[in-house]
């Protein structure tokens, strides 16, 4: 039950990547920001892989985590220009859904139950470094908006 926000998540990610983003482009300012985004998202994930829980080790995940939370929002100034209003509204949706997946990885952390954890690294790194490679380096025209 607790991997269907992770799927349901991912589900959002790749239309929001794979339909809204490739329909419009994005700039530079999103090409790098991102990944960024993807990057504090894993660094939670990687910080429960190696990391036993604790109660010690609680206080540096929560900073994580809502770090995490407070960096995927700074683009909305840009999306309040050139974003339509389904891509603002599963953006919405998104941002419902990604304290919850820290949740649960927090849920999963707790109970020492590393394979998930690892699975959901692998896809992040993987999604990271195709963020950081299409947008920025492999793409025709980068940083080229259509609006």
């Amino acid at each position: 039950m607790l991997i269907s926000i992770w799927i349901i998540q991912g589900i959002c990610m790749l239309v929001d990547e794979f339909y809204f983003h490739h329909k419009r482009g994005l700039g530079k300012w999103e090409s790098w920001g991102h990944p960024i985004d993807s990057f504090l998202f894993l660094s939670c994930f990687l910080y429960a892989y190696f990391f036993s829980y604790s109660k010690e080790n609680e206080m540096f995940f929560w900073i994580l985590s809502i770090l995490s939370c407070l960096i995927i929002t700074k683009d909305e100034f840009i999306h309040a220009k050139q974003s339509s209003a389904p891509e603002n509204y599963l953006h919405a949706f998104l941002f419902i859904l990604h304290p919850l997946a820290l949740l649960v990885l927090y849920r999963f952390w707790s109970l020492e139950n590393s394979f998930f954890i690892l699975i959901q690294i692998l896809i992040i790194t993987f999604f990271m470094l195709y963020q950081i490679l299409y947008w920025n380096f492999l793409r025709k025209n980068p940083y080229a908006i259509s609006n």
